[in-house]
């Protein structure tokens, strides 16, 4: 709520008035909350946030382009991209315009900005996700899980974030579950802007800037099998880990100068 709804309600003058007023403040909360719910809001908000993307990826000059990388990827296709929470939002420049590709998106208000502003990229959106346990019997997560089995079988990479719900950096036992019954490869991938601003909530969400530099890093894939028990689930979940944080580290060296790949590119 904008600090001026404060001045534009007038004192009350007397205990009734005080509730009135209260009353009236809160009808406009109220509203203001309800405008977000409304279609026409999400669609200018994921307009807005699309090319405010764009914007961002044709300012920034990439380090090591992201075509470099696919001669990496290109032999596994479809595979499984996955990705840090909050570090995911310029994942839709790196693909192709020939690439088939579907992203993961849950069902919360805010997903629903996500799967608009997704869609206007030029991404493919499946809605739903999973729980801390790794079951996708929850929150739209069967459907889900079933659409990117069926999306991989079609040829479509999948995107995803990588995390546990709500526990920043602890890679999903669902994924590596996704690995196994479709038998294609974990990718991790990460991106970074040298100008950036990082928020102080659980997944320390990074707003990537425009002008400045962008690092592009794959880590080593993580292949896992269809026949596989519990511990090998839990080593190769670790593996995605190891491995995502790792290219993580590698994307904001690049965007940082910090390598010897970006120093040689600013020269």
């Amino acid at each position: 709520m904008p600090p001026a709804i404060n001045y534009l309600i007038p004192a009350p003058r007397s205990r009734e008035g005080a509730a009135g007023a209260a009353k009236g403040l809160h009808g406009q909360m109220l509203s203001s909350r309800g405008i977000l719910r409304q279609r026409w809001a999400q669609n200018a908000i994921a307009v807005a946030a699309a090319e405010f993307l764009r914007f961002v990826f044709r300012t920034n000059r990439t380090v090591i382009p992201p075509e470099k990388l696919y001669a990496l990827v290109d032999p596994d296709l479809p595979v499984i991209l996955a990705m840090w929470h909050g570090q995911h939002f310029l994942a839709p420049f790196a693909r192709r315009q020939t690439d088939k590709t579907k992203v993961l998106i849950s069902h919360h208000r805010d997903g629903e900005m996500n799967a608009l502003t997704a869609e206007r990229l030029g991404v493919g959106v499946i809605r739903g996700s999973g729980d801390p346990g790794g079951r996708f019997d929850r929150k739209g997560g069967v459907g889900a899980f079933r659409e990117m089995l069926d999306a991989l079988n079609e040829g479509y990479t999948i995107a995803l974030t990588a995390d546990v719900p709500k526990i920043a950096r602890k890679a999903s036992l669902g994924l590596v579950k996704l690995a196994s019954l479709s038998g294609r490869p974990i990718y991790p991938m990460a991106l970074a802007t040298s100008r950036r601003l990082v928020l102080d909530n659980w997944d320390r969400t990074t707003i990537n800037l425009p002008f400045g530099r962008l690092g592009c890093a794959l880590g080593d894939p993580v292949r896992v099998p269809g026949e596989i028990d519990d511990a090998g689930l839990e080593s190769a979940r670790s593996a995605v880990e190891s491995s995502l944080n790792e290219a993580t580290e590698r994307a904001y060296a690049l965007a940082d100068g910090k390598t010897a790949d970006a120093k040689q590119r600013s020269n």
